[in-house]
């Protein structure tokens, strides 16, 4: 997929990308490409590939009716996918990219700097260890490619506003991983489910991109220790 690709399909799904924002997204591919040759940030290097499964995907993932004037937390989010690519096409919301990998945030804050992203922190950590102030202020809490749907909602439940929106960007497995999530997300606080089933151009896979909203609040004992989460998931 080359950026006029990318630019007119998603035109078609009524997210229009402004000039600056191309521009934006071509000096971050850049950066993603020179900065894999020293870190591994990425397997996906052909830079038509990264538009299309990294920066499409992305994208397909957002809701242009509803990410304006968000707070965002994107937990683990590596080289900045979801978060940098919807940082670069909703600058009216702010995003909190959050990742343990210390290499990861330098990168992250490279491409802040480079590309003037006033609305984009960084910060190099755990969700389970962020601090008791920033229970329920955020409005979105995504992940993509992290963990197992179980791990990921303790994870992110007690960050979300009653009222918010989880998005979890998974691929076929998505809906198995729902049903195994039944008991969690009843004990955090999380009530309807929908579901977006989408697909990459050229048959390159099939994405399914739940969005699970949060009616009550979360218990103060979540989130338990990592270590906790991924022995017994709820």
């Amino acid at each position: 997929m080359t950026f006029d690709e990318l630019r007119a399909t998603l035109k078609e799904q009524h997210l229009v990308l402004d000039d600056a924002m191309m521009e934006k997204l071509d000096h971050y591919l850049h950066l993603l490409v020179e900065w894999n040759e020293k870190f591994n940030l990425t397997s996906i290097v052909i830079p038509e590939e990264i538009i299309e499964k990294h920066f499409y995907d992305c994208l397909i993932a957002s809701d242009p009716a509803l990410f304006q004037h968000q707070q965002v937390l994107d937990i683990g989010s590596g080289a900045g996918f979801p978060g940098i690519v919807w940082a670069i096409a909703y600058t009216g919301s702010s995003f909190t990219l959050l990742d343990a990998t210390k290499k990861k945030c330098l990168f992250l804050e490279e491409v802040k700097k480079a590309l003037d992203l006033s609305n984009v922190t960084v910060i190099h950590g755990r969700a389970e260890s962020l601090p008791a102030t920033m229970r329920e202020t955020y409005d979105f809490v995504s992940a993509r490619a992290v963990a197992e749907l179980r791990i990921l909602l303790e994870l992110g439940a007690p960050w979300l506003k009653i009222g918010g929106t989880f998005i979890a960007m998974k691929g076929p497995r998505g809906e198995e991983e729902l049903r195994d999530a039944h008991h969690a997300l009843r004990a955090l606080g999380f009530g309807h489910t929908e579901i977006r089933k989408t697909s990459l151009p050229n048959e390159e896979g099939v994405r399914l991109n739940l969005y699970i909203s949060k009616e009550r609040k979360t218990e103060k004992r979540y989130p338990r220790t990592y270590a906790d989460i991924v022995k017994k998931p709820l």
